[in-house]
């Protein structure tokens, strides 16, 4: 073979790896804007990974994500967003309630949102409507905020001495003017004084406490919050200390101490948001993907703290629990 033949040749077989790499497609990247911080958010973050590995979708892999915390600090969501539209990610997923997605959805028209709410999203204003949520979000609601009516009656039953309830709420969730007025009707319904007290950071959550002790408060509901689920360890110490029987919307407050929580699957709900982003990644449209609801809700009773509390749990509604945690 000639000298110029074989320079040649080696030269075509170098280049000939990157042609290949040239035509191969780029990894899609995902967004995830999260209200809450990784810490607490952790088993919430797998289910959503589960999801996507079931529509063929791995991290690592044929994905990449791009987290962005706010850690509870809502204001800081818009920058966040910001930033993630910038990197222009094929979609952007959102967890920790609607001031995530409603910071993306301030952002952009174009990327797809898939968004996990605790409220309807269509009052709120992300979507058109639940089957055929038109535009560029859709996503599951889990519609938390509006299962505190039943949480008043659950805690009744359980405290049925209790003639002062107060609520906790984060004047800066989204959802706290709705919650404050659901709550205040239902306790109107049933008899019984609701007062409110607000936290948004934790040293409002300490005053917040003394403040119900002042009240004579005989039981609380903790709204439903990124922000108390953060700190959900700190609010289940402080409803010991001072001994107030307390109802939370999610298990994972049970799980560490709380004496009952109600609501639905959080951990479902990633799961099924998990699935539409793979969807979309795929080529499906946010539009044509209804919002899902949640099928079924847990109510947990936490047996060791009843027992702490020296509360007698009616037959009736620990046949009615999925779970009492001993």
């Amino acid at each position: 073979m000639r000298r110029r033949e074989f320079i040649t040749l080696l030269g075509g077989a170098a280049a000939w790896p990157l042609a290949v790499r040239a035509q191969q497609p780029a990894i899609p990247v995902m967004g995830y804007l999260q209200s809450g911080a990784p810490g607490p958010s952790a088993s919430y973050l797998d289910a959503l990974r589960r999801g996507l590995s079931e529509t063929g979708y791995i991290e690592g892999q044929n994905l990449k994500i791009e987290y962005r915390w706010a850690e509870g600090r809502y204001d800081r969501l818009p920058a966040l967003a910001t930033d993630l539209v910038r990197r222009n990610v094929e979609v952007i997923a959102t967890g920790g309630g609607p001031p995530a997605a409603l910071a993306a959805k301030n952002l952009t028209s174009t990327i797809p949102i898939v968004f996990v709410v605790g409220t309807d999203p269509v009052e709120l204003g992300p979507v058109a409507s639940l089957a055929r949520p038109g535009g560029n979000l859709t996503g599951a609601a889990m519609l938390v905020t509006e299962l505190n009516a039943k949480r008043l009656e659950l805690l009744s039953r359980l405290v049925p001495q209790a003639r002062m309830i107060a609520l906790l709420v984060n004047p800066d969730y989204s959802g706290a003017e709705k919650m404050m007025r659901e709550t205040q009707e239902a306790a109107l319904a049933t008899g019984v004084q609701l007062r409110i007290v607000k936290a948004r950071t934790e040293g409002e959550i300490d005053a917040a406490f003394a403040a119900l002790v002042q009240l004579h408060t005989d039981a609380l509901i903790v709204g439903n919050d990124t922000f108390f689920e953060g700190r959900r360890e700190q609010l289940v110490e402080m409803a010991a200390r001072h001994a107030i029987p307390t109802i939370y919307g999610w298990r994972a407050f049970a799980a560490v101490g709380g004496l009952i929580s109600y609501g639905p699957s959080i951990a479902s709900a990633y799961h099924q948001a998990g699935t539409y982003v793979g969807r979309i990644l795929a080529g499906a449209k946010p539009a044509d993907l209804p919002v899902q609801q949640p099928t079924k809700f847990e109510l947990v009773i936490n047996l060791k703290t009843a027992k702490a509390l020296s509360l007698q749990i009616p037959d009736k509604l620990l046949a009615l629990a999925d779970e009492g945690i001993e």
